[in-house]
């Protein structure tokens, strides 16, 4: 088709869709670095699968990052006998990431994809990831850890690196990492609506994960594939990209730290900090009213209790409060979380008791530290328990194919 004049730059924003004209259904990128030993097979491939489906309705966005191989003369030479495929063609920015992302800023489809153009993802899995946003799906990632999916050669050394790559990725991130089968994939589809307009901070090579965390991701779909052997080309994983995922999901960790539960919930729990320490020393200190340690904790933490139940119900989970509406539901939550809340304040008045009056350790010190340990005692349970998603907001049905 053609080579792009002007490549996408300044922010990493995709605008919204505004060439309809063009009816392109679904936008391919495909990111390249040294692979003019594969691009020429890929895309045959890929122009054979997808045009007996959607006709003229789809485009391949080759993004080369000025390869020294000449990949992207060997594309820009293909470009006349090859109606749906563009080529961009960058010099002074570098990276996969920002390389799928420049793509996409330039992609006058509907859907977005991206796939490796070292012939390891089979070309076929994209009718599969299309099927699923077809069917309603945000996301469609192609994975090796369900049916149909694996691995074909791989060492035992580098199972066992990519198993805990993923691993680290769920202890970091896991209200991302936690909803993807296989979180280091390449290659998946999305709704262009699910990114257009955010501004995405990539940093090396898994862009998925940034997807996933800035996106508005509802629904995720997912098709197994099996990941090939290179064949042609060498290899682009090094440690130094490991080093850089690592950062990334430390990034991301901070950067959506304000919208996760855990988060909220404990400052919810900062707020009961401040009313159960008040209340310990006025109903404790000598100085003060000089009541029993225990008895005044209990009532302290009693106080704490209905003034956080209060906040986490509107605040923390309130569009899960919000699926069960009415007094009764709220009471019912108010119960259980009292009931996991006072069996949490009976093990604080343990660890209490223990520091102070074994360990000899100041009592507000010995409070607070009897608190932090109880912490993901409460917020697991009444997570499971007092404001679990419904079934239809865990697997929320398809919406109408668009």
């Amino acid at each position: 088709m053609d080579a792009l004049p002007l490549t996408p730059t300044g922010p990493l924003i995709v605008p919204p869709l505004t060439d309809h004209s063009a009816g392109i259904r679904l936008s391919l990128v495909i990111p390249t670095y040294n692979e003019a030993k594969n691009v020429r097979t890929l895309l045959a491939e890929l122009e054979a699968l997808l045009a007996p489906v959607l006709g003229a309705a789809f485009e391949l966005i080759v993004v080369d990052d000025d390869s020294p191989d000449g990949t992207g003369a060997l594309v820009e030479e293909l470009l006349p006998s090859h109606p749906r495929v563009r080529l961009i063609r960058r010099r002074g920015e570098r990276g996969l990431s920002t390389a799928v992302i420049r793509g996409w800023q330039a992609a006058r489809g509907e859907v977005l994809g991206v796939m490796d153009a070292d012939l390891q993802h089979p070309v076929d899995a994209n009718m599969k990831l299309f099927a699923e946003i077809e069917r309603g799906a945000d996301l469609a990632v192609a994975s090796r850890h369900v049916g149909g999916g694996g691995v074909s050669d791989w060492s035992a050394a580098r199972r066992v690196l990519s198993r805990g790559a993923q691993l680290l990725g769920l202890l970091i991130l896991p209200g991302v990492l936690g909803r993807l089968s296989d979180p280091m994939s390449g290659y998946f589809m999305l709704r262009r609506g699910a990114i257009e307009g955010i501004t995405l901070s990539p940093l090396g090579y898994k862009i998925l994960i940034e997807v996933v965390a800035r996106g508005r991701v509802r629904w995720i779909g997912e098709a197994g594939y099996v990941f090939r052997e290179r064949t042609a080309g060498e290899s682009k994983v090094t440690r130094r990209l490991y080093f850089q995922y690592l950062q990334h999901l430390v990034r991301l960790r901070w950067a959506t730290l304000p919208e996760s539960r855990l988060f909220r919930f404990c400052v919810v729990g900062g707020t009961g900090v401040v009313v159960d320490m008040g209340l310990l020393f006025l109903l404790s200190d000598p100085r003060m009213l000089g009541l029993g340690l225990t008895r005044s904790k209990l009532i302290a933490a009693e106080v704490a209790i209905g003034t956080n139940f209060l906040l986490n119900d509107a605040w923390t989970f309130g569009d899960l409060a919000r699926q069960a509406p009415g007094a009764k539901s709220k009471l019912r939550r108010f119960l259980g979380y009292n009931l996991i809340c006072t069996a949490g304040v009976l093990l604080n008045v343990v660890l209490l008791n223990l520091l102070f009056n074994l360990a000899h350790m100041n009592r507000y010190l010995a409070n607070a530290i009897a608190i932090v340990a109880v912490t993901f005692w409460n917020y697991g349970l009444n997570r499971k328990l007092n404001w679990a998603p419904t079934k239809s907001s865990v697997h929320p049905p398809p919406p109408a194919a668009r």
